[in-house]
């Protein structure tokens, strides 16, 4: 088994909170094992455009906390064709580097899946960061507990304000085809309906549900993920004026403040076990998979079985919604 001499390390596609304490913990534990660390800016595009940079134990000091990622992320299309990719991987053999950590989601292990397949020479481990929590092979993603603890927080305001006025709310929240931030959130604030693009979203049964609530209640909350069919919760709010003219119906989208903020004890702390996780795996000798954790042990899964799936939604969790919704 030929040892690992240097590691690049990039986040790629969007930004989600406990990024930065995953870049922490890879540093300090390629830095303990005296390997190599070089810091690919803006994800593939700096790998393609040779915007490569050490990174060293300093480098890791006080973000830890810190929310967004220190080395940017980007989207890339010169990436998806073998001359970007090519290209890349000359950037890459120029500085000496021969393993890869990656951060990010869905597209960046599809992005490196295929990459590792072109240049099998490049060990690749893939590190879970994503808000919608819609990879398999982690019970959590990184970002998602954060995401949902901003829902929580800024939906409870919303609850007093629609309390105040007897309002109904439609808030929409990330997910263009995951449910996951919607349906737990919903949960948590004590939604009266959750619409999630997993399932198919039947406006009359919507209604009924709302005619079966209480009467008395003098506010109502519905969670909608932004990829739920219908349209989305400005044009479910325009189907429930027009069915219901007598509610006062209100649209809130929280949008990107769900992708930032200070990580949450429970991100950071899933950030340091993967990044370690990812270093160590390197030097096993480990490639082409993504690292995760499932039932608090760390596990393995490669690159094709980790991309992101459309999962049954939790029967049990929208039992829950439906029961105490009443």
């Amino acid at each position: 088994m030929t040892p690992i001499k240097k590691i690049g390390l990039f986040t790629s596609g969007s930004d989600a909170p406990g990024m930065n304490a995953a870049i922490r913990a890879v540093i300090r534990t390629a830095v303990f094992n005296d390997i190599e660390l070089a810091g690919i800016m803006r994800g593939f595009e700096g790998m393609i455009n040779d915007d490569i940079q050490p990174l060293t134990t300093k480098s890791a000091s006080n973000i830890i906390q810190r929310g967004g990622t220190i080395l940017k992320a980007s989207r890339s299309e010169e990436f998806k064709t073998a001359e970007g990719r090519d290209k890349a991987y000359k950037n890459l053999k120029k500085h000496g580097i021969d393993a890869l950590v990656a951060l990010g989601g869905n597209g960046t292990i599809k992005a490196v899946k295929e990459f590792g397949e072109e240049h099998p020479d490049i060990k690749i481990i893939a590190v879970p960061c994503t808000i919608d929590n819609d990879l398999r092979g982690s019970d959590f993603t990184i970002g998602y507990d954060t995401a949902i603890n901003t829902v929580i927080e800024a939906v409870d305001k919303i609850r007093e304000t629609a309390e105040s006025h007897d309002r109904l709310f439609i808030v929409e929240v990330m997910g263009a085809d995951s449910g996951m931030i919607a349906l737990r959130t919903g949960i948590g604030v004590g939604a009266e309906a959750v619409m999630v693009p997993e399932t198919k979203s039947d406006l009359d049964a919507l209604y009924a549900r709302l005619e079966r609530g209480r009467k008395d209640k003098t506010s109502k909350i519905i969670m909608v993920a932004e990829g739920n069919e219908p349209g989305g919760a400005f044009q479910i709010g325009e189907a429930i004026k027009e069915r219901y003219p007598n509610y006062d119906t209100r649209v809130s989208i929280l949008g990107h403040i769900q992708r930032g903020g200070k990580p949450t004890c429970m991100d950071r702390v899933l950030a340091s076990l993967l990044g370690v996780a990812a270093v160590e795996a390197l030097i096993q000798g480990r490639t082409g998979e993504m690292v995760g954790l499932i039932h608090n042990e760390i596990t393995f899964t490669p690159f094709g079985q980790s991309v992101k799936h459309h999962l049954d939604v939790n029967a049990e969790f929208t039992r829950i919604v439906e029961m105490l919704s009443l």
